[in-house]
């Protein structure tokens, strides 16, 4: 059991990061002048990867295991977008999610299927 939920603790870590960046009211976001949307939505799309790796890495790497780390991750992007309409100055944007979090969570879970099919199997 104790195993079974150390192998969350990063998906755990990822989620609470992700959810404290989103917690910040806009006027405390830093600007980054012409690139501020180019740094954003590439932070959108790093955290999900990021998230999506760790909920794979929990789940498992089999069909199943992507399959639903992928879906997790859109599921939590989503109720991160009504959490972020609760903040002063944020606002949910469903093209976040369908874009840049899915894309992100996308791309690792794909260099992670890549990877694994470049890896010997050690077993034989």
């Amino acid at each position: 059991m104790l195993t079974s939920f150390k192998r969350w603790i990063p998906a755990l870590i990822v989620m609470a990061v992700i959810f404290l960046f989103s917690s910040r009211p806009a006027n405390e976001l830093p600007y980054f002048d012409w690139a501020d949307q180019l740094v954003k939505k590439s932070g959108h799309a790093v955290g999900y990867g990021l998230l999506a790796y760790s909920y794979l890495r929990a789940l498992g790497e089999n069909k199943n295991g992507y399959r639903l780390a992928w879906i997790f991750s859109i599921l939590y992007a989503i109720t991160d977008e009504i959490h972020q309409s609760f903040v002063p100055g944020r606002h949910p944007s469903p093209i976040d999610v369908m874009l840049f979090d899915n894309l992100g969570a996308l791309f690792a879970l794909t260099l992670a299927y890549l990877q694994r099919r470049k890896l010997p199997n050690i077993s034989k």
